[in-house]
């Protein structure tokens, strides 16, 4: 199918890491990366499974201080199968693709089926050739099973081939360069075996050990069968902490041996069971062989692609198909019954050590339209973890609730007190702990939630108390400065994160940073808007809950018109002071190094900061206007009572934009954004490379790490919301559409209030959209000024009044 395979011809070995990221698999309960089955983690290979929300804390000794990290674990593989030609006197080595014996390899990723495929062709040193054909899956209706097949074809000779079909509990957390130095072994207790089936041979072989400190049992069991014409003998080989069974398989030309590998994982975490391990056997033992698993999984996708498909065409559809593929496999149905959030870097890899940062920011609106289910499950996880981020308010002696940076099992701060400049070598003290704009994200996902669902019952408990608790905090956090009779909250990072306080400043922290008080001033506002729409016994319930008062909400709403935002040489300032900073020598900079995305990393190695100049690392103003649309910014400026007109907006675009490297994937997702709606021509350079940020590793070599999920989520949202004008508020839905010189059609559906399939489709001058037939009431849409309702099982055509 056109525009449904990544394909992959040749082998490259310095390009394997990030092949296999972006051919992992997964099911939003667990995904394995796409590394050979044959081979074991080494420079340039690294297989790794993760599932949801399995995390395990270890201490290490880093710069002469004990420094404690929690880690999404590396699980134990389930992966190896490896297999040799047996030689006459016994001896062979087991193929590898990093021998001279390989002559062909093809890897194939269907995003149709959700499946990875393999051709390999070896010679040995005698002429044979081997062929041998694999296909695997990480099931998408049974989120405990996988499978990989793999078939075995001579090609002009008779012989006997060994096959080893193997569960490895011996890895460890080590797939980031820069965290070797940090303990990795997650897994302790490891115990392996075969199930006694009563069959002359096991077929089944089972492992099960624990994490280290967090003590989650870990169950798998693997079933291996082989059909072909000739008898196969198999024996159990134990070598802790491995388990396999080898096989010996006769073949010869025009008799294939295909050897199946089922696979069951449980852990601890997971409802409705006693133990892991006698989980997965069951789960093993009563699952259909590999041909009836396929199926299976074929349909579980073919639903999934139903009810969330982007229809764009070219090269940028494919693109954006294969960053929804896994944006659906870190976070599909199947997560809404788990307790997690959203990994920044997927379940693709140890980067970022599988925590949740803001990233659900740039997720959660495009699934609010296809699996509200599954964005209510992750702001779920949000709220089981508000009494935490109540405590950690309290700890710097504030109100209300303050959400860390970095959050994984049980919601406190994870962000690492050092981080390592490769660059210098050096371990850095790390601020980013000081972003405390992310309750802001948490804030703005549960009214966004709402409002695309309708989901009331939600907004009055769970998401009330989030709001309220949040606003306390930023209330809190703002401080009356008489002389310019504003508020101002001091201390923080903004997204920015280059400039974590002022040269030469003993503490680190900025000042007034516009981004954290806008959101700050919309979150209270928000908050108010909720209290005075509640029904008179919840709002008494959350008085006695959380201890609100009259007079505490009059302040609430003082300080949400009177926060402060600086401006310098008519544009917003970044934060207060950033006008004074020096400007960079861009063009040396550029000339002397190329690359400078990680331009704080460059100047650290130099004995300089960035603090002390006027560069960002990505968006931080310009996200208001990824987050706003041009009308609501300016009403909020107005709210503060600041003039933001069209003439300020553009200006401060451009000023930013010529100061600022880009050194994150959401750069240039955001800017692209941003700048559909400022300077068309120049917005497609951008959008360009964010869909290009990971396929390409346009951030040097860090997607063979994990893919970067809330990019990849973004550039499908820029479809979805971005280039469509399409925001769901006053209980409608409002499109204001802008043309893109490289995107002027395209098509999608969503689900909204009810409605499963509103069919969208822009064309030159046109908008179509289609409600499908229910009885569900009327669709309110607001497009150009204009107000129409469009009743179930009608379709309508709307001019644009532009062509």
């Amino acid at each position: 199918m056109p525009g449904w395979t990544w394909e992959y011809e040749g082998y490259d070995p310095t390009a394997e890491r990030l092949r296999e990221s972006l051919c992992t698999l997964g099911n939003g309960y667990f995904a394995t990366r796409g590394a050979a089955p044959e081979c074991v983690a080494d420079d340039v290979h690294y297989p790794g499974t993760y599932a949801a929300g399995c995390y395990n804390r270890l201490v290490s000794l880093v710069a002469e201080r004990q420094v404690e990290n929690e880690d999404m674990v590396n699980l134990p593989n389930w992966l190896p199968l490896r297999f040799r030609v047996r030689a006459d006197d016994g001896s062979t080595a087991w193929f590898s693709p990093d021998t001279d014996e390989l002559i062909e390899h093809r890897q194939v990723l269907d995003l149709h089926d959700g499946t990875l495929t393999r051709r390999m062709r070896y010679e040995d040193a005698e002429g044979r050739r081997l062929l041998v054909d694999q296909i695997r899956l990480v099931h998408m209706a049974d989120p405990h099973l996988a499978g990989l097949r793999t078939e075995f074809t001579t090609e002009g000779w008779t012989g006997e081939i060994e096959v080893e079909s193997a569960l490895d509990g011996g890895v460890t957390n080590e797939g980031v360069y820069r965290y070797r130095d940090l303990e990795g072994g997650h897994l302790t207790h490891v115990e392996t075996g075969a199930m006694e089936t009563g069959a002359m041979e096991p077929d089944t072989i089972w492992l099960r050990c624990h994490t280290t400190t967090s003590d989650i049992g870990i169950g798998l069991a693997a079933r291996t069968s082989v059909t072909g014409p000739a008898t196969t003998t198999s024996r159990l080989h134990l070598a802790h902490p491995r388990v396999a069974l080898l096989l010996h398989l006769p073949i010869a030309p025009g008799s294939p041996a295909t050897v199946d590998k089922v696979v069951s994982l449980y852990t601890s975490h997971d409802p409705a069971i006693s133990d892991p391990l006698q989980a997965a056997m069951d789960g093993v033992v009563e699952a259909p062989g590999f041909a009836g698993l396929l199926d299976s999984h074929r349909t579980a996708w073919e639903q999934l692609w139903r009810n969330a498909e982007l229809d764009v065409p070219g090269q940028a559809g494919d693109i954006l198909r294969l960053h929804l593929f896994h944006v659906l496999q870190t976070l599909s149905p199947h997560t809404a019954e788990l307790d997690v959030g959203v990994p920044a870097r997927g379940l693709h890899g140890e980067a970022y050590r599988g925590h949740v940062f803001w990233d659900e920011l740039f997720v959660l609106p495009y699934l609010n339209l296809h699996f509200p289910e599954v964005s209510r499950a992750l702001l779920n996880y949000r709220h089981r973890r508000l009494p935490q981020a109540c405590r950690m308010a309290g700890e710097i002696g504030r109100a209300g609730a303050r959400y860390p940076w970095q959050s994984g099992s049980d919601g406190r701060e994870e962000t690492q007190e050092l981080h390592l400049n490769p660059r210098s070598g050096r371990w850095l003290p790390d601020h980013s702990r000081l972003q405390y704009h992310v309750g802001s994200a948490v804030a703005y996902n549960v009214w966004q939630y709402c409002q695309a669902t309708g989901d009331t019952e939600f907004l009055q408990t769970k998401g009330a108390e989030m709001l309220l608790q949040i606003a306390r905090f930023w209330v809190d956090s703002a401080f009356y400065d008489t002389g310019l009779d504003r508020y101002r909250i001091r201390g923080v990072v903004g997204p920015d994160e280059y400039h974590d306080g002022y040269p030469d400043a003993e503490q680190p922290g900025l000042d007034d940073n516009a981004y954290t008080n806008v959101t700050a001033a919309w979150v209270i506002a928000r908050a108010l808007d909720l209290v005075r729409d509640l029904p008179q016994p919840r709002w008494e319930e959350l008085l006695e809950h959380i201890g609100v008062t009259q007079s505490e909400l009059d302040h609430w709403e003082d300080v949400s018109r009177r926060l402060r935002v600086a401006f310098h040489q008519g544009v917003i300032s970044q934060f207060d002071g950033f006008g004074e900073l020096e400007e960079l020598d861009w063009e040396g900079y550029r000339k002397r190094y190329g690359d400078i995305r990680r331009l704080d990393r460059i100047l650290e190695a130099e004995d300089d900061t960035v603090n002390r100049y006027q560069a960002s690392k990505q968006a931080d103003a310009l996200m208001l206007g990824y987050l706003f649309s041009p009308a609501e910014l300016a009403g909020l400026f107005r709210r503060l009572g600041y003039t933001l007109d069209d003439t300020i907006w553009r200006r401060t675009v451009d000023y930013y934009l010529h100061r600022t490297t880009h050194g994150s994937t959401l750069s240039g997702l955001v800017h692209g954004w941003v700048l559909a709606r400022v300077r068309r021509a120049e917005s497609w350079s951008f959008v360009r490379e964010a869909l290009e940020g990971d396929v390409a590793d346009l951030q040097g070599g860090t997607t063979g790490e994990g893919i970067h999920l809330g990019a990849m989520a973004g550039t499908c949202d820029l479809v979805q919301r971005g280039l469509t004008g399409l925001e769901t508020r006053e209980e409608a839905l409002w499109l204001d559409p802008v043309p893109l010189p490289g995107l002027s059609e395209y098509g999608f559906s969503v689900r909204y209030r009810g409605h499963w399939g509103i069919d969208l489709l822009l064309r030159p001058g046109q908008v179509h959209i289609g409600v499908p037939p229910s009885p569900e009431p009327p669709i309110r849409v607001v497009l150009a000024g204009r107000s129409l309702h469009i009743a179930p099982g009608e379709h309508l055509r709307l001019l644009l009044p532009y062509g």
